[in-house]
């Protein structure tokens, strides 16, 4: 049974993604609190990402890094520290994962990374500069590994639009909110968790075994459509 390391599947996108897996995969979960399941296939370990030591797993096939940020302030209200913060979560929590696990991930057949980043980054919006910053960043270095890794390693990266978890509930607070959100997207609906959890099992499934190197945008047509 195949082996998938998940950094933060206790909530949103990566708890989907966890139960989309269980049946077929051991499933090794790294985040502060644990998923709200027990399953014999899931192994969790309480984990702060950025300071804490990351345990040894042996053949590792897959690492999906789900953990992110959404700080949406004007570039005047930002400060340095909010950059330092966005970054460091997005970009160099994904680089110590990679950095530990890559060596085993290459003695795998159909070994794959799957970092997350947010049409924000292709679509300019206001307000987003910390968080795209960041994300641009997660875009570069997936394109980049997969340069590196090819032929050994896929890696891919998902760039949602506003997708409804735990982390954007203080944007999407009420009926109305998501309602006026839907509208701004070509699809008129948002995200829900399930739908972007749905492309990450995808992009971790043999099938995918030729895509690599890819930005795939799941944002109701927001990079794309001009209506």
């Amino acid at each position: 049974m195949p082996k998938v390391l998940i950094i933060g599947g206790s909530q949103g996108i990566g708890f989907e993604l966890v139960q989309l897996l269980l049946e077929s995969h051991e499933v090794y979960n790294l985040s502060r609190h644990a998923p709200s399941v027990v399953h014999p296939n899931l192994h969790h370990f309480d984990v702060d990402i950025l300071t804490d030591e990351i345990p040894v797993i042996e053949d590792i096939q897959s690492i999906v890094y789900c953990p992110g940020s959404i700080l949406l302030k004007p570039i005047t209200s930002l400060k340095e520290s909010d950059f330092i913060h966005d970054f460091n979560i997005n970009v160099l929590g994904a680089v110590k994962v990679i950095q530990k696990y890559v060596r085993k991930l290459k003695k795998q057949s159909n070994a794959s990374i799957l970092l997350f980043s947010t049409v924000a980054v292709q679509q300019g919006m206001p307000f987003h500069s910390s968080v795209a910053s960041a994300k641009g960043a997660v875009e570069g270095l997936t394109r980049s590994l997969a340069a590196e890794f090819a032929g050994s390693i896929r890696v891919n990266c998902i760039a949602p639009s506003m997708t409804d978890t735990p982390l954007a509930a203080g944007i999407l607070r009420n009926d109305e909110a998501k309602e006026r959100i839907a509208q701004r997207h070509p699809s008129k609906q948002i995200n829900q968790a399930e739908d972007v959890a749905a492309m990450a099992n995808f992009l971790l499934n043999p099938v995918a075994k030729n895509i690599t190197g890819q930005v795939i945008g799941i944002d109701g047509g927001m990079s794309a459509l001009k209506l």
